[in-house]
């Protein structure tokens, strides 16, 4: 197919496609899918080669956000059953991370709800980063916190934070449509903060809420343009309790060919799998690591993901290999951009290495993998659009904020 081809020679020149042969990718048949999954694959090796970067969530705070973002579970108003608790204890989020990083993960995402953090919340913030660094050498540490405040990327920064992640979602065209309480530049402006600061900036989407191929698009282009180091692909999990409770939009070959339209338009950037894999990717998982070189290990936020040792098991089941601390995730020439910027930030530098990647999305200081804040266990049949399957979303119950052993 020669669209195929011209989109791997860009690829491997790291040259922008056009939006006509990015829509185009969206627009294969099934018929074409190993096709497109193959291409794109040549396109991930080439800047990634069969690394698999594991990344574990820890979710600092649960739940009561004054945000009234219409895909997450932990949203203003919403009536899903999740945990709810306030900030973990340095200490307590500590052995929560140690959990993912005797796991395998390269990084820990501190994850809290709410519109964005206070200065006594960066403080705090700081401190559990400084505690999971001085107890695991060459881990990096992914702050999502909502939307900040000048000055508090470069506190973060200073405090050993490797990234910041705040995700775009959506179009801006449509960003309106899915929350009220904040705004498409309020999270671009938080995106390019950290950038300014020195971190590596991580910005993602949520695919599945109802946008068409051209808000896909341009969600997709505007995080090459913000020249995010990561970019988490959520794939909406409609909670029961939410506004978007009865939105099923995806397939497998459609979650796949998402993934594909990323790698071309984002070559040479860590393309994560975040919250919704195991439901709307289920039994074609691994297709999705010839696309993607990050995923999150075990659960999400408030939804319980595979067991972990399932997803150690599918990546060296598919011939992939976990990515080792002491690997720099991203190409040389990305690798040294960031460190640049690190150098060029007004005080100090970042602790730890500058590879891409980090969380997904939620309320605007949701975060991680959320795709509605759902992750999940099983591998159900895909559901009919307009109804509500409360039984395809297993509700986190162990872990952060509980007495029980978290997944990892």
């Amino acid at each position: 197919m020669d669209l195929l081809n011209t989109l791997v020679d860009k690829g491997l020149r790291r040259e922008l496609p056009t939006r006509e042969e990015a829509l185009a990718v969206l627009a294969t048949s099934d018929d074409e899918l190993l096709d497109v999954v193959a291409a794109a694959g040549k396109v991930r090796r080439q800047w990634f080669g069969r690394r698999v970067k594991l990344n574990y969530l820890v979710n600092l705070k649960s739940g009561l956000c004054p945000e009234d973002c219409s895909y997450c579970s932990q949203r203003l108003g919403s009536k899903a059953e999740i945990l709810k608790y306030t900030w973990l204890k340095p200490e307590e989020a500590t052995q929560a991370a140690a959990a993912g990083v005797a796991g395998g993960a390269k990084r820990v995402c501190l994850v809290a709800s709410g519109r964005g953090p206070t200065d006594r919340d960066v403080d705090r913030v700081g401190k559990t980063i400084e505690a999971i660094k001085e107890g695991n050498e060459g881990v990096e540490v992914c702050a999502c916190l909502g939307l900040l405040s000048d000055g508090q990327a470069e506190r973060l920064r200073d405090a050993g934070a490797d990234a910041y992640n705040h995700n775009l979602n959506t179009s801006e065209a449509t960003y309106g449509e899915i929350t009220k309480t904040h705004t498409y530049a309020d999270r671009v402006d938080t995106v390019q903060k950290a950038h300014a600061a020195g971190l590596s900036a991580c910005s993602g989407l949520i695919a599945g809420m109802g946008e068409s191929d051209e808000d896909l698009i341009d969600v997709v282009y505007a995080l090459r343009e913000l020249d995010a180091d990561s970019v988490p692909v959520n794939f909406l999990i409609p909670f029961e309790g939410t506004p978007l409770a009865k939105e099923w939009n995806l397939t497998p070959q459609r979650a796949l060919r998402i993934l594909a339209m990323v790698r071309f338009v984002c070559p040479d950037v860590e393309v994560r799998i975040a919250g919704g894999r195991e439901v709307h990717l289920r039994t074609m998982q691994p297709l999705a690591l010839h696309l993607a070189n990050s995923i999150f290990l075990g659960d999400y936020l408030t939804s319980e993901g595979q067991a972990g040792q399932a997803d150690l098991d599918m990546i060296a089941d598919a011939g992939f290999e976990v990515e080792g601390a002491g690997t720099t995730t991203l190409p040389a020439h990305r690798s040294e951009v960031t460190a640049a910027a690190v150098a060029a930030a007004p005080t100090g530098g970042v602790c730890g290495s500058a590879s891409g990647s980090g969380a997904a999305p939620a309320a605007a200081g949701c975060g991680s993998a959320c795709g509605g804040c759902s992750g999940h266990d099983a591998a159900p049949a895909q559901a009919d659009a307009g109804e509500v399957r409360s039984d395809l979303v297993a509700v986190r119950r162990r872990g952060a904020g509980t007495d029980l052993a978290p997944n990892a």
